[in-house]
């Protein structure tokens, strides 16, 4: 076995003997326990998709696939704890910070110690951020920073934002943006209240405003003022590929419930499983998980050789998404009506599954990347 085997055989086990357990608790009481954070942290979860030069684990696009299929199996809450730091955020220093950046923030992002986020969603530009309004002018030796950001994941618990502003107020969407590096401890970084969402109880998100926030001049990331929203751009289609990872975890997380109940409740002296209509449900929802587990290590397979970083990613982000989402509605229709009722897995994974067609760009979105592309 390779040591990247052994880290997802010792992960597998983590999930089903300490995580899973703590799941209706994390749930009931929208926090992740302590112990796991700390445990997260000493197995390198932290800084997996960062590299090792700067204390990460430097996994490849394919091997960070594989370990967040693992990591799905449970609570999408603990994957989110450490997400932002391997993912959009951390990928922002990765792709295009300077090597001061890098080597000030990411072994801190790696280690745990710094909880990173990212912070590119406005009121009136989410699925659209190429028209986000945040601006940064430059004042000195410095840039001053004024604008909200919303549903900011990690927010309250948040260090340092990656924050996406307009550098250039006439330049066209998509022109014109820079990302700075804002640490929370700042004048003027206001973190609002928790957000209370549909599912994911755990991962939180709140808003976050910027009202004459002063940071240096080397607070910006890269060398060019106008290069931040190619570089969300980038960040986005490594996360996309996550995503659909992460939905093809809980796929298989809500077809082994759906089996494990279909085997164990009867109906008219029969077990439920079997009635064809069960069975069909069952084909149905397995098939879609592979269909998705696959997708995703091509598309994983194409961003590590370079041949494919866009049309790809967006692929599996949108039909892994919309694939558990079909799944987890099968799963509560086979469990029934005890499948509607709080407190059981699928019920939980039914709400959870709905903002994975959100995160990273919407469906919609996904289909016009995905179009465009084909059309170049």
């Amino acid at each position: 076995m390779t040591e990247f085997d052994d880290l997802i055989e010792v992960l597998r086990d983590f999930i089903r003997r300490e995580v899973m357990p703590a799941e209706a608790g994390i749930d009931e009481s929208d926090e992740i326990p302590g112990r796991l954070i700390a445990q997260a942290k000493e197995m390198g979860l932290y800084g997996y998709a960062l590299p090792a030069e700067f204390g990460g684990l430097g996994l490849s696009v394919e091997q960070q696939v594989l370990l967040t299929i693992e990591l799905g199996y449970t609570s999408p809450a603990f994957r989110s704890l450490f997400g932002t730091n391997n993912g959009i955020a951390g990928q922002v220093l990765v792709l295009a910070g300077t090597e001061g950046q890098r080597k000030q923030w990411l072994p801190r992002l790696a280690s745990g110690e710094v909880v990173a986020s990212f912070a590119l969603t406005e009121p009136d530009a989410g699925s659209d951020p190429s028209r986000l309004v945040t601006s940064a002018i430059a004042d000195g030796d410095g840039w001053v920073i004024d604008g909200l950001k919303r549903y900011i994941t990690n927010a309250p618990a948040a260090d340092v934002f990656m924050v996406f502003a307009r550098t250039d107020p006439a330049a066209p969407p998509g022109k014109g943006i820079g990302v700075f590096v804002v640490p929370a401890g700042l004048d003027g970084v206001s973190v609002a209240a928790k957000d209370h969402k549909m599912g994911q109880a755990g991962a939180w998100t709140a808003d976050v405003s910027f009202s004459g926030v002063r940071v240096p001049r080397d607070a910006l990331v890269g060398e060019a003022a106008a290069a931040g929203y190619s570089t969300a751009m980038r960040s986005l289609a490594h996360g996309r590929l996550i995503i659909a990872a992460l939905c093809a975890g809980v796929a298989a997380r809500l077809i082994d419930e759906s089996v494990t109940y279909a085997r164990e409740r009867s109906q008219g002296g029969h077990p439920i499983a079997d009635y064809q209509l069960v069975q069909a449900m069952l084909a149905d929802s397995q098939t879609e998980y592979m269909a998705a587990r696959a997708l995703v290590l091509d598309a994983a397979d194409r961003y590590d050789a370079g041949t494919d970083q866009r049309l790809a990613p967006s692929a599996a982000k949108y039909f892994a998404s919309e694939a558990v989402g079909r799944i987890a509605d099968r799963a509560v229709q086979i469990h029934g009506g005890s499948g509607y009722m709080r407190g059981v897995p699928v019920e939980r994974l039914y709400r959870d599954v709905r903002l994975f067609r959100i995160y990273e760009g919407t469906s919609q979105i996904q289909q016009l990347v995905i179009a465009r592309e084909m059309l170049r």
